[in-house]
């Protein structure tokens, strides 16, 4: 059955939309976010609701961010038994996550996020991290593989870094495309992050931190050396406490945040 003929909604290639479909899977995604009632939860594209209405029957506050206008009104027909979901029609790229937050009830974030916004939005959530108790995410299983990279991994880089930096990475299993109308061409998996109150490595300034972190993974096959010398002078560079013939992917998140330390303190 075609997804028009299916809910009277085609999926739209301009969002990124493939809904999920396989019973087993989102039993297995409910229960690895295990909601509650009492939780803050936040889905980021509910889409036709596949996890939205296990979620919702645990926890009936839950609200959803879903920026195709033509869904909603078949969000509000088919929740219509819920009065407490609240539906918030926007893009969450521009959203302002902050004004979900309540200081005895931190974020706790879901979604199937499209591929062609993922990193972006990764980024604009981490910007809310303090106020985000836990995110649970379905993405292309690439970009976990790159959440989740240690450094010497092919997948190591700039999101590895930063996504790390404020969070720790749970990938916890994958998803076919066989799960999904239509069918995606890539293979899916969930992830969590569970944002840190304190990072482990405080980063004195973290637009230092983030500016050195990308400067380096633009020139991934140089040394750390080549990128350093635009970013400081000879003299500075000598005073660094770091190996300087070093690629990029041999840092750890605390070699980064050591360096970017030392590199502020020079300003």
């Amino acid at each position: 059955m075609s997804e028009r003929a299916h809910s009277g909604h085609q999926a739209r290639k301009r969002f990124g939309q493939n809904f999920l479909v396989d019973a087993n899977i989102i039993a297995n995604i409910v229960a690895a976010i295990a909601p509650k009632p009492t939780d803050n939860l936040i889905e980021i594209g509910p889409g036709q609701g596949a996890i939205t209405e296990p979620v919702l029957s645990r926890c009936p506050t839950l609200k959803v961010v879903e920026l195709d206008r033509d869904l909603i009104p078949l969000l509000k027909a088919k929740f219509q038994q819920h009065p407490s979901l609240q539906i918030h029609q926007g893009d969450a790229l521009k959203t302002d996550f902050s004004q979900f937050y309540e200081a005895d009830r931190p974020l706790r974030i879901i979604g199937n996020l499209p591929y062609n916004i993922s990193t972006p939005l990764l980024f604009h959530l981490l910007s809310y991290s303090d106020k985000i108790y836990d995110m649970h995410f379905m993405l292309q299983k690439e970009v976990v593989d790159r959440l989740a990279a240690a450094p010497g991994d092919s997948h190591y880089g700039r999101l590895s870094v930063m996504v790390q930096y404020h969070s720790q990475v749970q990938p916890l299993f994958p998803v076919p495309p066989g799960a999904f109308r239509p069918a995606p061409k890539v293979d899916s998996a969930i992830v969590r992050l569970l944002p840190y109150s304190q990072p482990p490595h405080p980063a004195k300034n973290l637009a230092k931190l983030a500016h050195l972190v990308n400067a380096c993974f633009q020139q991934r096959r140089k040394t750390i050396r080549n990128t350093l010398k635009h970013l400081v002078n000879a003299e500075q560079l000598a005073t660094l406490n770091i190996d300087l013939s070093l690629r990029p992917e041999k840092l750890s998140v605390a070699d980064f945040v050591q360096l970017s330390n030392q590199l502020t303190e020079m300003t």
